[in-house]
């Protein structure tokens, strides 16, 4: 019996890299993550398939810009192994990596991004627990629940 699809929220600054960037390279593996509860919910919670949004953080409007897949299974982030990365960790080692990634996948870009105003507008149906709307969240992937994954994409 396969387990159930899950979602997530994935958050990237589009004029680093966004959902054009993704578009173009198809396949991209999501590199950078240095918050410890985000590396657990790609190295733990993550499985090929799963359904990612792009959320465009840092920018003149953010919000949710396309619709991904998780494209691999968890797998050591390199960068913290580069030390000209600014990614670079010194107290990481290939046989004790402490940063792990997913690859990801483009699906495809929404009919219109879905502005984080307008999300805020719909956190008593997206629940005190949402990350986007919860107050001093900052984490750059977190889950998203398949109900909140409807509501979302209804938006659109």
């Amino acid at each position: 019996m396969s387990k159930p699809k899950r979602y997530w929220m994935m958050k990237s600054e589009p004029d680093a890299f966004g959902i054009d960037d993704l578009e173009r390279v198809g396949t991209e593996p999501w590199n950078g993550v240095r918050n410890y509860q985000a590396r657990n919910f790609m190295r733990d919670g993550m499985r090929e398939g799963d359904g990612v949004m792009i959320y465009h953080s840092n920018c003149k409007v953010p919000g949710i810009a396309g619709i991904a897949r998780v494209a691999s299974a968890a797998y050591p982030d390199e960068t913290q192994f580069d030390a000209t990365s600014k990614y670079f960790d010194e107290k990481a080692s290939r046989e004790q990596p402490r940063w792990f990634l997913v690859d990801v996948g483009f699906e495809r870009k929404l009919k219109r991004l879905i502005p984080l105003e307008e999300i805020k507008t719909h956190t008593d149906q997206l629940g005190e627990g949402f990350a986007l709307t919860a107050k001093g969240s900052r984490l750059s992937v977190f889950p998203v629940t398949s109900a909140q994954w409807k509501l979302l994409l209804s938006l659109e």
